[in-house]
């Protein structure tokens, strides 16, 4: 005979194992979601850190404190924007100090690849003469020769970097009323010029095409490349506006007074790719003066700065979908609003960034 026990089943005890692996299960949820929430900020945090960490190596901005050169109380140069267009675009968060670079000044031999001995001598030694330094605009001195030296050697640089990384910047440079042998409107070294010389000479480049949409024609760049195969000089300007004697540039597109948005970015449109398809170019160097606006005093034309701005994205990407290297200068502007000129420009800036990062 076997006695056979039963017994009832312990169901608190199961209850309270079965509360325990939820309280455990629960834990282990909140613990990864804890954990999914941080690696996601985290990782959010890392990518804006490595965007900006891009736009810090890859962006190259030539600038020096001395771009901003004292000139007599009323000078209607308005000299303060390049002091305000690096302060607004690091203020708003676009760069870094680390994008910037400030260039070196330019080498007596690289100078006379392109202008005359006798000029440069006697600029060096102060010797213009009151005449002709009426006609450039401002007080001879050392400092004004050595600001000079350093533009043209950061637009020099900018060629290096855009090689490298596809756009390359000045805060300054476009001086492209100086001739080989004179200069005038602002300008004694031509920039543009040297940069585009040095290239051919370091064999960087073989095949340049300057486009110059300043409201002014790019007569020095004309004058000092009417002779030079390897460089197709494309200048858009007001017909009637200075320099009123115009030099003859590879291609002049002339603009009535009043020139509204459509038909100036229609005339980009028409002329600027099918000289792409013409000069096949292996670097661009881009004048991109901002008065054009319809609120500069001297521009004469009827440009707002959306279209402005739409000129300069139309060139970066025209350089970026032919996959052409391009330094940018930034050429003048005269609105009686400082403002004006330096949200236009810090516009180009912000555009490059866009397209080619």
């Amino acid at each position: 005979m076997s006695l056979i026990i039963c017994t009832r089943p312990n169901y608190s005890l199961f209850i309270i194992h079965y509360s325990f692996f939820i309280i455990l299960y629960s834990l282990f949820i909140i613990h990864y979601s804890l954990f999914f929430i941080l690696y996601s900020n985290f990782s959010s945090h890392l990518r804006i850190h490595t965007s900006s960490y891009l736009h810090i190596v890859l962006l190259k901005i030539a600038y020096h404190p001395i771009y901003q050169h004292p000139l007599p109380q009323g000078h209607r140069f308005p000299m303060v924007k390049y002091e305000l267009i690096p302060a607004q675009l690091i203020r708003e968060g676009w760069i870094t100090h680390a994008n910037l670079f400030a260039p070196e000044p330019v080498s007596e031999e690289t100078i006379l690849r392109t202008h005359t001995f006798e000029y440069w001598t006697r600029m060096k030694e102060l010797k213009l003469t009151d005449s002709e330094m009426r006609k450039i605009g401002f007080p001879l001195s050392a400092q004004l020769i050595e600001r000079e030296c350093r533009i043209a050697q950061g637009t020099i640089d900018g060629v290096r970097y855009a090689k490298q990384y596809g756009v390359a910047m000045n805060v300054a440079g476009g001086t492209h009323h100086a001739f080989t042998y004179k200069g005038e409107g602002f300008c004694l070294l031509n920039d543009i010029a040297l940069a585009a010389n040095e290239a051919i000479h370091q064999k960087w480049a073989t095949n340049i095409l300057v486009i110059d949409l300043d409201v002014h024609q790019g007569n020095g760049t004309a004058e000092i490349f009417k002779n030079q195969p390897q460089v197709f000089t494309l200048s858009m300007h007001g017909r009637h506006n200075y320099p009123f004697f115009k030099e003859q540039s590879d291609l002049d597109i002339e603009l009535e007074d009043g020139t509204s948005d459509e038909t100036y970015i229609g005339l980009m449109q028409k002329y600027i790719p099918q000289t792409f398809a013409r000069v096949n170019p292996d670097l661009v160097l881009y004048q991109c003066g901002v008065d054009i606006l319809q609120t500069d005093k001297y521009g004469k034309l009827n440009i707002t700065p959306e279209a402005c701005a739409q000129r300069d994205r139309l060139v970066f990407e025209w350089c970026k979908q032919f996959n052409i290297p391009v330094v940018a200068v930034m050429g003048g502007g005269y609105s009686p609003k400082i403002s004006d000129i330096v949200n236009a420009h810090c516009k180009t800036f912000e555009i490059a960034m866009e397209i080619f990062f």
